[in-house]
């Protein structure tokens, strides 16, 4: 019950994104949802067709469609209130990593891989969903710039398997290491920390 919450959190967060993205490129309503919709489900999907889980986890549970659906009704007909659309873009995404980077760790746990295997699904649970979604807005994704992002959930996953060897509550575990991907990656906006570019200037 505990991890198909925070299934439906991340996929929430992640439908928000999308639709918080799409609206500032002036999609139509079926646009809109569509993007908020492979912004969702985009990662979750990746994962489980790696670890050869079909039909994938939307299509075994309609729960994932009604939520997706909600959170972009809710998020278009409130869109005078949602202020600063880029900072709760911002938000938003980074509530979504977090969460559906140790999804991605337990889904990978559960099918009995190696835990360096298991962050890099995590990794992949958590961006794959926005890249889908910046390359269909015409946007470089993410992931390929400069800022803390996949960074973040490599920490936060990694921390995942430390905090087992010394934390018996697998929920307190999770609620940790979703945190410790969700503060680093405030951190890194916050502060202006940036990995950095192999560009050199005019060479």
């Amino acid at each position: 019950m505990f991890i198909q919450t925070i299934d439906v959190l991340g996929t929430i967060a992640f439908a928000i994104s999308g639709v918080l993205v799409a609206m500032n490129k002036r999609m139509d309503p079926f646009g809109v949802f569509i993007i908020a919709f492979v912004t969702a489900v985009g990662g979750g999907t990746l994962r489980d067709l790696l670890i050869g889980s079909t039909p994938v986890f939307w299509m075994k549970d309609m729960i994932f469609i009604y939520v997706i659906a909600a959170a972009t009704f809710l998020a278009i007909a409130f869109r005078n209130q949602i202020k600063h659309l880029r900072r709760s873009l911002f938000l938003f995404d980074t509530i979504g990593i977090g969460l559906y980077t140790v999804i991605g760790i337990e889904k990978g746990l559960n099918a009995g891989l190696h835990p360096i295997i298991c962050i890099a699904l995590g990794t992949m649970s958590a961006c794959f969903g926005g890249v889908i979604r910046d390359i269909l807005c015409n946007e470089i994704p993410v992931i390929f710039r400069k800022e803390v992002y996949a960074t973040a959930c490599i920490v936060g996953g990694s921390m995942y398997f430390v905090l087992r060897e010394f934390i018996a509550d697998q929920n307190l575990i999770f609620v940790i290491a979703l945190s410790i991907v969700i503060v680093i990656r405030l951190l890194a906006v916050v502060f202006k920390i940036s990995l950095p570019s192999l560009y050199k200037g005019n060479e």
